[in-house]
């Protein structure tokens, strides 16, 4: 089996080469690969490097994900999150591969309290959502074989992430503000990239499940709840904060160019049915990648 991955170089596409490389050979291309193209605003680029690698499988883990950039680079956004997989999707089903896909919970509103499932109404607030939902219809139109995991709240110990700003600003402040009012599950890009994995093969052999999944960690907590989450765990591993308050906020404390949903929860019940998968809770994730910063810290 041949593997064509897009985004190596992303927190998701970082574990990706990782789960992916036992199942078969692995190309993995980012923007700036030399011999073959990975740049997604170079479309022609993109068709031309499918049709010479022509794999079985073309995983996307690149995408334009400055959700606030993004309001005033609309159709950059446009073209890396909906044209770039259109092309993607429609070389797929030239070559009867499949295409994996990665979305997002800006696809709907963020309206109420209820986990949002595969089949309710879309409705992004911001460019962001708009581009990313865009992506999602194209490989629908499309009908290549594919799967497209929404997810949200991501992070990994590679690169920057919420846990991680808490950690410094924690250190550096006696009081932090943190976002109350907005509701998701943080879920690592480990855990994304193994069940990926783990969803090809089943899929190499049923393409019935082809399709749109919800992927996320189990549970849910707001932002201010992660925030007390990573530095209560901090201070019982013995790292000295100077923090001593952390004071739930609004959304409307911290205005952004782009509106964000409050309510980000993802039912998973259809992937988990579908894949006979279990999702471990936000907090197992969390911690071990809390443990990995914090132990490579006093090395």
């Amino acid at each position: 089996m041949k593997i064509l991955l897009f985004g190596k170089n992303g927190q998701v596409g970082w574990e990706l080469q990782r789960s992916l490389s036992p199942l078969g050979e692995l190309i993995s291309l980012d923007a700036n690969s030399e011999t073959l193209c990975g740049d997604f605003t170079n479309l022609e680029g993109l068709a031309e490097t499918v049709r010479k690698v022509a794999p079985d499988i073309i995983v996307n883990a690149a995408a334009h994900t400055a959700v606030d950039r993004a309001e005033s680079e609309a159709e950059l956004a446009r073209t890396i999150n909906a044209k770039a997989p259109g092309i993607l999707a429609e070389e797929a089903k030239r070559q009867n591969a499949w295409l994996v896909h990665y979305s997002t919970d800006y696809v709907f509103d963020g309206s109420g309290e209820q986990p949002w499932t595969e089949f309710d109404p879309t409705g992004p607030l911001n460019v962001y959502g708009a581009t990313k939902l865009e992506g999602e219809q194209l490989i629908a139109q499309s009908e290549c074989r594919h799967l497209i995991f929404r997810t949200s709240w991501v992070y990994g110990a590679r690169g920057g992430n919420f846990a991680k700003t808490m950690l410094r600003l924690a250190r550096e402040r006696e009081s932090l503000k943190v976002i109350a009012d907005q509701v998701g599950s943080p879920t690592g890009a480990d855990l994304l990239a193994d069940v990926t994995a783990h969803a090809i093969r089943v899929a190499r052999h049923n393409a019935d499940i082809s399709g749109l999944y919800h992927l996320v960690a189990g549970g849910e907590v707001s932002w201010h709840g992660y925030a007390s989450f990573v530095l209560d765990f901090a201070r019982r591993k013995g790292t000295a904060l100077k923090v001593s308050a952390i004071e739930p906020v609004p959304t409307s404390a911290f205005p952004t160019p782009a509106m964000r949903p409050h309510n980000s929860r993802l039912n998973t019940e259809k992937l988990q049915a579908a894949f006979d998968l279990h999702l471990p809770h936000w907090q197992a994730g969390v911690e071990r990648m809390l443990t990995e910063i914090l132990e490579g810290e006093h090395d």
